[in-house]
């Protein structure tokens, strides 16, 4: 299927999504994710979950990574040029809603996308080659291409991956790792 089919049908599949289905399945990802080893890596890029669009609770994940010293990592969206400035978050930083309903820090230091060394990214689906469709404007094709070359990438998704996404173009990267509810 293409993009923006895939798109459709998968934000509408986790608009279906019970409270119930959604936290079965995220302490399953969890567990998965707790289980990722972390012993080489210090800064950590970890979404903050926009809660309109039902995405993944990634605050779990973040107090896991803080009680493990690790630097994490968040971002702020430049809608004028569809990119991401990346500061370092701690229990200390204050979180602002906005327009479009994403969580961004405030009082926060930046920091340089090449000390970033894994990145935990959000998307709607994945295909089984782990190429990932997201909401269609590219800020993390754009983040992950500047990203050092060994920088380690990982979706976590409500659903498993699809066979194929028909429609990838040469600036799709592809996935370290997908983890979906097993």
């Amino acid at each position: 299927m293409k993009k923006n089919t895939l798109r459709r049908i998968y934000k509408q599949k986790r608009k279906e999504l019970t409270e119930s289905q959604i936290l079965d399945i995220q302490e399953n990802i969890y567990t998965q994710f707790f289980e990722y080893d972390f012993s080489q890596i210090q800064f950590v890029h970890v979404f903050l979950s926009i809660e309109k669009q039902k995405e993944i609770n990634t605050n779990p994940i973040i107090d896991y990574l803080l009680s493990h010293q690790k630097t994490v990592v968040v971002s702020k969206s430049d809608f004028s040029n569809n990119t991401l400035q990346h500061y370092i978050f701690d229990r200390s930083t204050d979180l602002k809603i906005n327009t479009y309903g994403i969580p961004e820090p405030v009082n926060a230091k930046e920091i340089d996308v090449k000390e970033i060394e894994l990145v935990i990214v959000p998307l709607l689906i994945s295909d089984v080659k782990k190429y990932r469709v997201g909401y269609g404007k590219g800020f993390y094709d754009r983040f992950l291409s500047a990203c050092k070359n060994e920088v380690k990438t990982v979706g976590i998704n409500f659903f498993k991956p699809v066979e194929k996404i028909e429609d990838l173009n040469k600036f799709d990267v592809a996935l370290d790792q997908i983890i979906y509810p097993k």
